[in-house]
C-alpha cells in the first residue's frame, strides 16, 4: 500500500496553471529545501505550479529530515530495493496532483536532487505515459541487479532528460553522470547533460539557468532572455 505525501506549494505566476514541476528532494532533506528554486523560475515557466512532496519516511541519519528510502552503502542492491518500494507512493501522488489540476502526463515535470534524482528518473521513466521532462540535479539512474530492462516499459514519446552534476561531486561522483546518460542514449531517450566545474555536491548558479531553460524549451515555452550586453 502506498503511503500519502505532502508538501509545500507555489502557485502558477499567471494564475493559470498548465503545467506541475515536481521537486524530489535529497536524502536527510524535505521539501523546503527545492521548493524556493520554483519562485526562481517563476518568471520562465509563468504558467507552471510547483510541489516539493516531503518524502514518506523519517531519515535515520537525519531525524529532522525526510527519505525516500533508507541508504547504508553497504549494500550494493539497497538503491534498486529502495526505489522499487517508493514508487508506488510518489506514483500516487503523482496521479492526484494532475487529477486535482486537470493536467494530463505531457504537463508534468519532475525536478530531482540525489537520491530525488534517482526516484525521478526511476518513476518517471516507467509511468504509462512519460512526463514531459525529467530534470536530474547531482544523482544516478539507478541499475536492477540483472542488467536487462533497465528502463522497464518504453514510452512513446519518451521524456526529454536533462542531468547536471557537479565536477567535484565527492558524494556521487561525476562519472555517474556518464554512466546514466549512456544508459538513457542506449534506450532511445533523449538526454542533456551539464557539468558544473568546481562543484561539489549541490547545485550552483548555471545548473539553476540551465534547468529552468530545459523546462522552458521542454514545454515549448519561449524564453526571452533580454537584448544581448
Amino acid at each position: 500500500m502506498s503511503k500519502t505525501i505532502d508538501g509545500p506549494r507555489i502557485q502558477a505566476h499567471s494564475g493559470k496553471c498548465r503545467q506541475l514541476v515536481v521537486f524530489l528532494h535529497g536524502y536527510g532533506a524535505d521539501g523546503a529545501d527545492l521548493i524556493e528554486i520554483g519562485r526562481q523560475w517563476r518568471s520562465f515557466l509563468p504558467d507552471a505550479e510547483f510541489v516539493a512532496p516531503n518524502a514518506p519516511e523519517r531519515c535515520s541519519m537525519s531525524p529532522m529530515g525526510r527519505q525516500w528510502f533508507p541508504l547504508t552503502m553497504r549494500d550494493p542492491d539497497e538503491r534498486w530495493r529502495g526505489v522499487v518500494a517508493a514508487r508506488p507512493t510518489l506514483d500516487a501522488f503523482l496521479d492526484a496532483e494532475l487529477s486535482r489540476l486537470g493536467l494530463n502526463e505531457r504537463s508534468l515535470a519532475l525536478v530531482g536532487f540525489s537520491q530525488g534524482t534517482m526516484m525521478a528518473l526511476h518513476t518517471g521513466l516507467r509511468r504509462k505515459t512519460a512526463p514531459r521532462a525529467i530534470l536530474g540535479y547531482s544523482g544516478v539512474l539507478v541499475a536492477p541487479p540483472q542488467a536487462s530492462d533497465e528502463l522497464g516499459v518504453a514510452q512513446q514519446p519518451p521524456p526529454a532528460v536533462l542531468l547536471v552534476h557537479g565536477e567535484e561531486d565527492e558524494l556521487i561522483p561525476a562519472e555517474a553522470l556518464v554512466m546514466s546518460a549512456n544508459a538513457l542514449a542506449e534506450n532511445n531517450v533523449p538526454t542533456q547533460w551539464h557539468l558544473s566545474a568546481g562543484l561539489g555536491h549541490g547545485i550552483d548558479n548555471a545548473g539553476l539557468v540551465h534547468g529552468a531553460l530545459f523546462l522552458a524549451q521542454s514545454f515549448g515555452i519561449k524564453v526571452d532572455m533580454g537584448p544581448p550586453r
